[in-house]
Protein backbone atom coordinates (compact mmCIF):
# COMPACT_ATOMS: atom_id res chain seq x y z
CA UNK A 1 0.00 0.00 0.00
CA UNK A 2 3.04 1.95 0.00
CA UNK A 3 4.79 3.69 -3.56
CA UNK A 4 8.32 3.68 -2.39
CA UNK A 5 11.19 3.94 -4.76
CA UNK A 6 14.66 3.12 -3.67
CA UNK A 7 15.24 5.20 -0.33
CA UNK A 8 11.85 8.09 -1.45
CA UNK A 9 9.05 7.28 0.53
CA UNK A 10 5.89 8.16 -1.64
CA UNK A 11 2.36 8.27 -1.41
CA UNK A 12 0.27 5.19 -1.64
CA UNK A 13 -3.04 4.15 -1.54
CA UNK A 14 -3.65 4.49 2.14
CA UNK A 15 -2.81 8.31 1.80
CA UNK A 16 -4.49 8.80 -1.99
CA UNK A 17 -8.02 7.67 -0.05
CA UNK A 18 -7.68 10.48 1.97
CA UNK A 19 -10.80 12.47 3.03
CA UNK A 20 -12.59 9.80 0.61
CA UNK A 21 -13.22 5.96 0.89
CA UNK A 22 -10.38 2.87 0.41
CA UNK A 23 -12.39 0.11 -0.65
CA UNK A 24 -10.03 -3.41 -0.54
CA UNK A 25 -12.74 -6.44 -1.93
CA UNK A 26 -11.30 -9.53 -0.66
CA UNK A 27 -9.82 -8.38 2.02
CA UNK A 28 -8.48 -11.71 3.53
CA UNK A 29 -6.78 -11.93 0.38
CA UNK A 30 -3.73 -9.42 1.31
CA UNK A 31 -0.62 -10.32 3.42
CA UNK A 32 -1.65 -9.75 6.70
CA UNK A 33 1.62 -7.48 7.22
CA UNK A 34 -0.06 -5.05 4.43
CA UNK A 35 -3.03 -4.86 6.30
CA UNK A 36 -1.59 -4.28 9.94
CA UNK A 37 -0.39 -1.31 8.11
CA UNK A 38 -3.85 -0.08 8.43
CA UNK A 39 -3.88 0.04 11.82
CA UNK A 40 -2.16 3.34 12.26
CA UNK A 41 -3.85 5.97 9.88
CA UNK A 42 -6.97 4.36 11.45
CA UNK A 43 -6.61 5.34 14.82
CA UNK A 44 -4.62 8.31 13.76
CA UNK A 45 -5.12 9.80 10.34
CA UNK A 46 -1.97 9.68 9.51
CA UNK A 47 0.74 7.54 8.32
CA UNK A 48 4.54 7.39 8.95
CA UNK A 49 6.94 6.11 6.48
CA UNK A 50 10.22 5.85 7.60
CA UNK A 51 13.64 4.99 5.33
CA UNK A 52 17.16 4.58 5.50
CA UNK A 53 17.57 8.26 4.54
CA UNK A 54 14.42 9.87 5.44
CA UNK A 55 11.14 9.72 6.58
CA UNK A 56 7.89 11.38 5.95
CA UNK A 57 4.22 11.66 7.70
CA UNK A 58 1.28 11.83 5.12
CA UNK A 59 -2.54 12.72 5.76
CA UNK A 60 -4.45 9.32 5.84
CA UNK A 61 -8.24 9.95 7.21
CA UNK A 62 -10.22 7.95 5.07
CA UNK A 63 -13.40 5.12 5.26
CA UNK A 64 -12.43 1.82 5.12
CA UNK A 65 -14.59 -0.26 3.57
CA UNK A 66 -13.94 -3.85 2.69
CA UNK A 67 -15.46 -6.91 1.65
CA UNK A 68 -13.99 -10.94 2.25
CA UNK A 69 -15.95 -14.72 1.96
CA UNK A 70 -17.00 -16.20 5.29
CA UNK A 71 -14.85 -19.06 4.36
CA UNK A 72 -12.31 -20.41 1.33
CA UNK A 73 -14.45 -21.22 -0.81
CA UNK A 74 -17.08 -19.01 -0.38
CA UNK A 75 -20.22 -21.36 1.21
CA UNK A 76 -20.33 -21.05 4.64
CA UNK A 77 -23.79 -20.90 5.98
CA UNK A 78 -25.27 -20.98 2.48
CA UNK A 79 -28.53 -22.25 2.36
CA UNK A 80 -28.18 -24.18 -1.10
CA UNK A 81 -24.40 -25.00 -1.41
CA UNK A 82 -22.30 -26.75 1.01
CA UNK A 83 -19.44 -25.67 2.41
CA UNK A 84 -15.92 -27.42 1.46
CA UNK A 85 -13.96 -26.26 3.99
CA UNK A 86 -12.46 -27.65 7.23
CA UNK A 87 -13.17 -26.00 10.29
CA UNK A 88 -9.16 -25.48 10.40
CA UNK A 89 -9.57 -23.82 6.84
CA UNK A 90 -11.97 -21.60 7.90
CA UNK A 91 -10.77 -20.51 11.16
CA UNK A 92 -7.15 -20.00 9.25
CA UNK A 93 -8.77 -17.83 6.42
CA UNK A 94 -10.68 -15.51 9.00
CA UNK A 95 -8.05 -15.27 11.27
CA UNK A 96 -5.61 -13.56 8.52
CA UNK A 97 -7.63 -9.92 9.64
CA UNK A 98 -6.01 -9.44 12.74
CA UNK A 99 -7.59 -9.06 16.48
CA UNK A 100 -6.18 -5.31 16.35
CA UNK A 101 -7.50 -4.64 12.81
CA UNK A 102 -10.74 -6.02 13.77
CA UNK A 103 -11.24 -3.57 16.63
CA UNK A 104 -10.55 -0.79 14.46
CA UNK A 105 -13.78 -1.53 11.75
CA UNK A 106 -17.28 -0.59 13.43
CA UNK A 107 -19.18 -2.13 11.33
CA UNK A 108 -18.88 -5.93 10.72
CA UNK A 109 -21.92 -7.32 9.25
CA UNK A 110 -22.87 -10.62 7.30
CA UNK A 111 -24.30 -10.61 4.02
CA UNK A 112 -26.03 -14.13 3.88
CA UNK A 113 -26.96 -15.75 0.11
CA UNK A 114 -30.34 -14.14 -0.89
CA UNK A 115 -33.42 -16.01 -2.87
CA UNK A 116 -33.86 -14.92 -6.15
CA UNK A 117 -37.44 -13.98 -5.26
CA UNK A 118 -36.29 -11.90 -2.61
CA UNK A 119 -33.68 -9.76 -4.99
CA UNK A 120 -36.35 -9.22 -7.68
CA UNK A 121 -39.94 -8.08 -5.30
CA UNK A 122 -40.10 -5.22 -3.19
CA UNK A 123 -41.95 -5.22 0.29
CA UNK A 124 -42.42 -1.33 -0.07
CA UNK A 125 -40.36 -0.33 2.92
CA UNK A 126 -36.95 0.50 1.15
CA UNK A 127 -35.67 3.82 1.48
CA UNK A 128 -34.67 5.51 -1.67
CA UNK A 129 -31.21 7.04 -1.82
CA UNK A 130 -32.66 10.64 -1.22
CA UNK A 131 -34.25 9.82 1.87
CA UNK A 132 -31.04 8.05 3.08
CA UNK A 133 -29.14 11.17 2.28
CA UNK A 134 -31.25 13.44 3.99
CA UNK A 135 -31.33 11.59 6.90
CA UNK A 136 -27.29 11.61 6.97
CA UNK A 137 -27.24 15.13 6.13
CA UNK A 138 -29.36 15.91 10.02
CA UNK A 139 -27.34 13.70 11.77
CA UNK A 140 -24.09 15.32 11.02
CA UNK A 141 -25.48 18.56 11.48
CA UNK A 142 -26.57 17.48 14.95
CA UNK A 143 -22.96 16.37 15.50
CA UNK A 144 -21.69 19.53 14.72
CA UNK A 145 -24.15 21.32 16.78
CA UNK A 146 -23.56 19.59 19.59
CA UNK A 147 -20.07 18.57 19.61
CA UNK A 148 -18.29 20.26 16.74
CA UNK A 149 -17.35 17.40 15.22
CA UNK A 150 -18.25 14.03 13.72
CA UNK A 151 -18.82 11.10 16.16
CA UNK A 152 -16.03 9.33 14.75
CA UNK A 153 -13.58 12.12 16.23
CA UNK A 154 -15.08 11.70 19.88
CA UNK A 155 -11.87 11.41 22.18
CA UNK A 156 -11.56 10.62 25.65
CA UNK A 157 -13.83 13.03 27.92
CA UNK A 158 -16.01 14.62 24.95
CA UNK A 159 -16.35 10.71 24.15
CA UNK A 160 -17.78 10.07 27.56
CA UNK A 161 -19.71 13.07 27.97
CA UNK A 162 -21.78 12.91 24.84
CA UNK A 163 -22.39 9.23 24.48
CA UNK A 164 -23.62 8.82 27.82
CA UNK A 165 -25.65 5.34 28.77
CA UNK A 166 -28.47 4.70 30.93
CA UNK A 167 -28.05 1.66 33.53
CA UNK A 168 -29.50 -0.86 31.43
CA UNK A 169 -27.01 0.07 28.45
CA UNK A 170 -24.27 0.28 30.64
CA UNK A 171 -25.60 -3.22 31.85
CA UNK A 172 -25.77 -4.53 28.55
CA UNK A 173 -22.50 -3.23 27.03
CA UNK A 174 -20.69 -4.94 30.09
CA UNK A 175 -22.35 -8.15 29.53
CA UNK A 176 -20.93 -7.77 25.94
CA UNK A 177 -17.63 -6.89 26.26
CA UNK A 178 -16.97 -9.65 29.30
CA UNK A 179 -19.04 -12.16 26.29
CA UNK A 180 -16.86 -11.69 23.49
CA UNK A 181 -13.59 -10.35 25.54
CA UNK A 182 -13.78 -7.06 23.83
CA UNK A 183 -11.40 -4.59 24.45
CA UNK A 184 -11.22 -0.64 25.27
CA UNK A 185 -10.79 0.11 21.71
CA UNK A 186 -14.21 -1.45 20.64
CA UNK A 187 -16.01 -0.71 23.38
CA UNK A 188 -15.04 2.97 22.17
CA UNK A 189 -15.91 2.22 18.68
CA UNK A 190 -19.38 0.67 20.15
CA UNK A 191 -20.43 4.10 21.43
CA UNK A 192 -19.82 6.25 18.64
CA UNK A 193 -21.79 3.91 16.43
CA UNK A 194 -24.79 3.75 19.16
CA UNK A 195 -24.25 7.70 19.40
CA UNK A 196 -24.73 7.74 15.39
CA UNK A 197 -27.77 5.27 15.47
CA UNK A 198 -29.91 7.49 18.14
CA UNK A 199 -28.73 10.56 15.80
CA UNK A 200 -29.68 9.00 12.75
CA UNK A 201 -33.22 9.15 14.30
CA UNK A 202 -32.66 12.61 15.75
CA UNK A 203 -32.88 11.20 19.39
CA UNK A 204 -30.67 13.46 22.09
CA UNK A 205 -29.91 10.56 24.35
CA UNK A 206 -28.48 6.92 23.42
CA UNK A 207 -31.25 4.42 23.99
CA UNK A 208 -31.13 0.57 25.40
CA UNK A 209 -32.26 -0.33 21.64
CA UNK A 210 -29.20 1.72 20.05
CA UNK A 211 -26.59 -0.08 21.93
CA UNK A 212 -28.15 -3.07 21.46
CA UNK A 213 -27.46 -2.46 17.43
CA UNK A 214 -24.34 -1.63 17.73
CA UNK A 215 -23.37 -4.62 19.64
CA UNK A 216 -24.91 -6.39 16.72
CA UNK A 217 -22.44 -5.04 14.13
CA UNK A 218 -19.60 -6.44 16.13
CA UNK A 219 -20.23 -9.66 14.29
CA UNK A 220 -16.58 -11.14 13.53
CA UNK A 221 -15.87 -10.65 17.51
CA UNK A 222 -19.62 -12.62 17.84
CA UNK A 223 -18.11 -15.63 15.39
CA UNK A 224 -14.28 -15.96 16.91
CA UNK A 225 -15.67 -16.07 20.66
CA UNK A 226 -17.86 -19.13 19.14
CA UNK A 227 -15.22 -21.06 18.37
Amino acid sequence: MRNDRGSNPRPGEISLAHCGILFLDEIAEFPRGVLDVLREPLETGVINISRASRSAEYPARFQLVAAMNPCPCGHLGDPIKACRCTAEQTSRYQGRISGPLLDRIDLQVQVPAQAAETILSKSGNEQTSTQVRTKVIAAHEQQLQRQGCNNAHLQNSALERHCKLDEASRALLIQAMNKLGLSARAYHRILRVARTIADLEQQQDIQLKHVTEAIGYRRMDTTRQSK
